[in-house]
């Protein structure tokens, strides 16, 4: 899924502290925001791998949550909520496609790595690809309750999200042929820094 819709998610964490811990709700926010957003930021270096950690992510998260819902501070709560947005964001990879520059052609069968297990997780595709319509519909899903609920500069962050998940939606396919365009003209120097993604490989580990 593309970022807007992780970010998104992650913030919709926050929703119920409105309700229950209004005063923790600016705090939750930005955890969940953060911790939606982290995981990708491995984009170049080992993607879904290197910050994607589905499983110690979310046993995290469940201890966080426990000890959130004990002991309701600031802290507790950032935490908690940060590591449940970046299990989600990790888990719900798995949902997607797989990691290839077209991933709307359905060759690649690695989704997230399992540091667990030490493998690859196959994609379940119920999301054909970052970028695809459903996502973008997704983000819109997503983005409703926040913008019911708040309002301000909340709501023109939001809004700005659901812009670039647009933006990138329109552009996802085209974006997916400049960027073997850049690569083919690289000099040989500069590509084994380059994301096998971008050179077609195919993987090299096993996937469960």
């Amino acid at each position: 899924m593309m970022l807007p819709t992780h970010a998104l998610a992650g913030m919709v964490l926050a929703v119920p502290l409105v309700a229950t811990a209004p005063e923790l709700t600016p705090i939750g926010l930005i955890a969940g925001l953060l911790g939606g957003v982290v995981p990708d930021l491995d984009l170049y270096t080992g993607h879904r791998k290197t910050l994607h950690f589905p499983v110690y992510y979310s046993l995290v998260a469940a201890v966080g949550t426990v000890t959130a819902l004990a002991v309701p501070t600031t802290l507790t709560v950032a935490a908690a909520l940060f590591f449940l947005a970046a299990a989600l964001h990790c888990v719900t990879d798995v949902f997607g496609s797989g990691l290839e520059l077209r991933p709307w052609e359905g060759k690649s069968e690695r989704a997230v790595y399992d540091h667990y297990r030490e493998t690859w997780i196959r994609p379940r595709r119920a999301v054909r690809y970052d970028g695809s319509p459903i996502d973008l519909l997704l983000s819109i899903a997503l983005a409703t309750p926040l913008l019911v609920v708040f309002e301000g500069g909340l709501r023109i962050l939001v809004l700005g999200a659901l812009a670039v998940g647009f933006v990138y939606t329109v552009l996802r396919r085209a974006l997916a042929d400049v960027a073997a365009t850049v690569v083919s003209l690289l000099p040989a120097s500069v590509l084994p820094y380059v994301p096998p993604r971008y050179l077609d490989e195919p993987p090299s580990d096993r996937s469960v």
